[in-house]
């Protein structure tokens, strides 16, 4: 069997976890673990509960281990590296953001903040101590990349060039909408795209977790019989077979089969 590297650092501005606040975290526990191969290891009450999913043994994503507050809507959040939350936080003010979460420390583990971006995007920041981040990437049950849909290109990409130094590579998207990668010195560590009359009504800006797996069409169709649905159809893009899922609680996240 093959060997999985394992992560054990990010650059700062580099997407390095996502987790899922949901309102039923048993019913997405069971989910998610068929869907995806997780094992689940749920913390202590002092920490909520909080759980991390893990795959080959390493941690792969978290998710809420109580349930979401009332009106809160099951979704996940993208989370970048930094190495100075509360600077990072002084500049998210300065340039438009909203702090939905002021800095703070999380137990041994690392600082977080939650903001959204000028046109209405939630991301998160992580600054690690014990908890660098998602240990295992690009491997089937682990993120393979993060998405931003803005509403507004230039004011998303002004904004974390600001916040996170980011650079942007126009590309073709494979259909026909604008859509930059986001640099880091140069790697490619996600994406922007230009939200259109295309999206649904009342879908807002967001970022999108991107999960590894081994067929795509296949995936859509465990999803559904799991209660799930398929609220994009699969497509092939340049860089692989992508379909966006719902989960049976309402979290949106897409499922890629990479090119080789």
């Amino acid at each position: 069997m093959r060997a999985v590297p394992e992560v054990t650092s990010y650059q700062p501005g580099v997407p390095s976890w996502t987790d899922l606040m949901t309102k039923d975290p048993e019913g997405a526990r069971a989910f998610y673990g068929e869907l995806f191969g997780w094992e689940f290891d749920i913390g202590s009450e002092e920490t909520g509960h909080y759980t991390m999913c893990r795959k080959n043994g390493m941690n792969a994503a978290g998710m809420g281990g109580e349930p979401a507050p009332e009106g809160m809507p099951t979704a996940w959040t993208t989370y970048m590296a930094s190495d100075d939350i509360d600077a990072a936080a002084e500049r998210i003010s300065a340039n438009g953001g909203n702090l939905l979460m002021e800095p703070m420390t999380v137990m041994q583990y690392g600082r977080m903040l939650i903001a959204t971006d000028p046109p209405g995007a939630v991301f998160g920041l992580w600054q690690p101590l014990e908890h660098i981040g998602a240990s295992i990437v690009n491997e089937p049950g682990s993120i393979t990349w993060n998405e931003l849909a803005t509403s507004d290109m230039t004011a998303a990409q002004d904004f974390y060039n600001r916040i996170l130094g980011y650079t942007y590579e126009p590309v073709d998207s494979g259909e026909g909408l604008p859509y930059q990668i986001v640099n880091v010195e140069g790697r490619g560590v996600g994406g922007m795209i230009q939200m259109t009359d295309a999206w649904p009504e009342g879908v807002p800006p967001h970022w999108m977790p991107y999960f590894a797996v081994e067929d795509a069409d296949a995936t859509a169709a465990t999803a559904e019989r799991l209660g799930g649905a398929v609220t994009h159809a699969a497509i092939d893009s340049p860089y692989g077979r992508l379909v966006e899922l719902r989960d049976p609680q309402g979290g949106v996240f897409t499922a890629m089969h990479n090119a080789d």
